[in-house]
């Protein structure tokens, strides 16, 4: 059945909502079939959707909607923003500032969460970690009959300016954006010292990019600004669409989802998954007073490196808790 001939029962979706797919909802009308054979053919529907096998209703520029955006996220069980994005609290953002790549890279080996790093950025303004939220978006090569949807689309919602603009609007304190625009450095460049004092102003934060940026001598008067790029070039961003926000993207070999605490120090950028980031500021906060203390009873001469760096005594472990009790500390190492 031609599917333009279908009735329209539902309000038809916007630049910015969920996707209208019929044959989808239309699952839910057979009750008795097996739940496991429902969640194959929705997944397999889904697949069919994303490759263009199969047209939806209407097109959309973010293909991901508040109920997926929670449901990818399923180990996330604290506040969320209001398109379901996690939003791990100020205060967690705020003692990541201390992680240094190898303590998160350790963490998430050993949460089973191998693919989380990535290195190889020109980093603008150097300075302390960049930590934040994840904002994505993703861009893809132009193709015109495509972008002329997303644009009109984008029209009808009052976005304003090029489609590199669009994301900058929804920015919030604390947000990184970070950029899929495939590498491309040469016309791939995502801001310009303009719309990098706008991201700026909206998130207070920096900027991540699998691509370029142009404009540095500007953008490096922006002190504060950070960015993680692939590349820099004087070209404006041409001939790519911007396809999605708020979706998971690729970056280089890590699956980004929003929602996702971006940290980046001189060795590259870890994306750690909102549920580990609370657990990973206690680890690390441990870690700098166990190194902090060894490091002093070696300065002293107290203990052997063999001692600092082997299993503590009951003796070690006694007086370490005591100088933390004394450096005004409420944390505590438990006696093995």
């Amino acid at each position: 059945m031609d599917s333009r001939k279908l009735p329209r029962t539902r309000k038809e979706s916007s630049v910015f909502s969920r996707q209208v797919c019929y044959f989808a909802d239309r699952l839910n009308e057979f009750p008795k079939l097996d739940v496991a054979m429902k969640t194959i053919w929705q997944l397999t529907w889904g697949l069919l959707v994303a490759m263009g096998a199969i047209p939806v209703a209407s097109a959309q520029l973010d293909m991901f909607s508040k109920e997926q955006r929670v449901e990818f996220t399923p180990d996330w069980h604290g506040e969320r923003f209001a398109d379901g994005r996690p939003k791990v609290a100020d205060g967690v953002l705020a003692r990541l500032h201390q992680l240094t790549a190898d303590e998160a890279w350790d963490f998430l080996q050993g949460a089973g969460y191998r693919n989380q790093f990535e290195s190889g950025w020109k980093i603008i303004n150097p300075g302390e970690r960049l930590v934040g939220r994840v904002v994505t978006a993703v861009f893809m090569p132009l193709r015109r009959d495509v972008d002329a949807v997303i644009r009109s689309n984008g029209k009808k919602e009052g976005r304003i300016g090029d489609e590199n603009s669009w994301v900058i609007d929804i920015l919030q304190p604390g947000d990184i954006l970070v950029v899929d625009l495939f590498g491309k450095i040469r016309y791939g460049t995502m801001v310009g010292d303009n719309l990098s004092t706008a991201v700026y102003a909206k998130s207070h934060n920096g900027l991540i990019v699998n691509g370029a940026i142009r404009d540095v001598t500007g953008i490096e008067e922006q002190k504060h600004f950070q960015c993680f790029v692939r590349g820099v070039d004087p070209s404006a961003l041409e001939n790519v669409m911007l396809v999605g926000i708020n979706t998971p993207i690729r970056i280089g070999e890590v699956t980004v989802m929003p929602g996702d605490i971006a940290v980046g120090d001189p060795e590259g950028i870890t994306f750690i998954p909102p549920q580990f980031a609370e657990k990973i500021a206690d680890d690390t906060e441990m870690d700098h007073l166990v190194d902090e203390w060894g490091h002093r009873m070696l300065r002293e001469g107290k203990y052997t490196p063999g001692q600092i760096d082997a299993k503590w005594t009951a003796g070690m472990v006694a007086e370490f808790n005591a100088w933390l009790e004394k450096k005004g500390s409420t944390r505590r190492m438990k006696s093995n």
